[in-house]
């Protein structure tokens, strides 16, 4: 996309966003993480879901996002190599000077994106939260695994909660082939069974289930994974799959940002994060 006509507010020229906020307040910030999702697709995952989502919604409500920030909450991930973890302190903190920054040039309506589902939520809705106390703005956090459960619940009927499994797999084979090889694709580990819930690996609780959440240390989680990394199966993903999960979860993020335009927001004095 050329200067001037891209949803990404780092594309743009300075005078664009001002132009922008002559006639809309709102902004989407992505965020994802830098983490393992099996030996068949990359460590981008979880970043590469809020970029597709807060792209897709931006074009569609005709809003901005920021650049995607490519690290979260991850220390169970550690368990295997390359996976990058901010503390959760740090993470809340970027976000509040990232949504500060865009509070002070005049936007009121942050749609926070989460892209590492449940790992990150705690501390997105910290940051959240902060920022609508601190500020005045309006802030929300949308995440992919949660804002369209009952569709990728028929999309991906068995193991759609599963991590690396068929729905971020199917994913992948649809917004990014080229980083996975199902050659290598792989059935995982299964969430915990009984009449509660409780598994390393569970990213949310299936429909049928009563659930409790458990942090696991990253000796836990290799454990529960290995030697694959995945919970679930990724040998069923397929790219039908992951555009119509996808298209779900843009159509209802654009739904929550249609609400939020109707929210009358009255910003406190803000000033630059120091």
């Amino acid at each position: 996309m050329k200067l001037e006509t891209s949803p990404w507010l780092h594309e743009l020229s300075w005078p664009a966003i001002e132009s922008y906020l002559q006639h809309d307040d709102i902004v989407i910030i992505p965020v994802g993480a830098t983490e393992q999702h099996g030996r068949h697709t990359s460590m981008s995952v979880d970043t590469e879901w809020s970029i597709a989502v807060a792209e897709g919604a931006a074009l569609q409500a005709k809003v901005l996002t920021v650049p995607p920030i490519h690290f979260g909450w991850s220390p169970h991930h550690l368990a295997y190599p390359g996976a990058i973890t901010l503390r959760p302190e740090t993470l809340i903190d970027v976000l509040v000077d990232v949504g500060q920054s865009l509070v002070y040039h005049g936007f009121k309506k942050l749609i926070f994106i989460n892209g590492n589902r449940l790992a990150n939520h705690a501390p997105m809705e910290i940051a959240a939260t902060k920022l609508r106390f601190q500020t005045g703005a309006f802030a929300s956090v949308v995440d992919v695994g949660l804002v369209a459960r009952r569709e990728i619940a028929e999309i991906c009927p068995t193991g759609q909660t599963g991590h690396a499994g068929d729905i971020e797999t199917s994913f992948m084979l649809h917004w990014r082939p080229e980083l996975v090889d199902m050659s290598k694709a792989a059935a995982g580990s299964v969430h915990g069974g009984g009449p509660i819930a409780g598994h390393p690996m569970m990213l949310e609780p299936p429909f049928d289930l009563n659930a409790v959440t458990i942090r696991s240390t990253d000796v836990e989680l290799r454990a529960a994974s290995a030697p694959t990394g995945i919970a679930g199966d990724a040998r069923i993903a397929t790219a039908e799959k992951g555009k119509a999960g996808l298209e779900a979860i843009i159509r209802n993020t654009v739904m929550h940002i249609d609400q939020v335009r109707k929210i009358k927001v009255e910003l406190k004095p803000t000033t630059i994060p120091i």
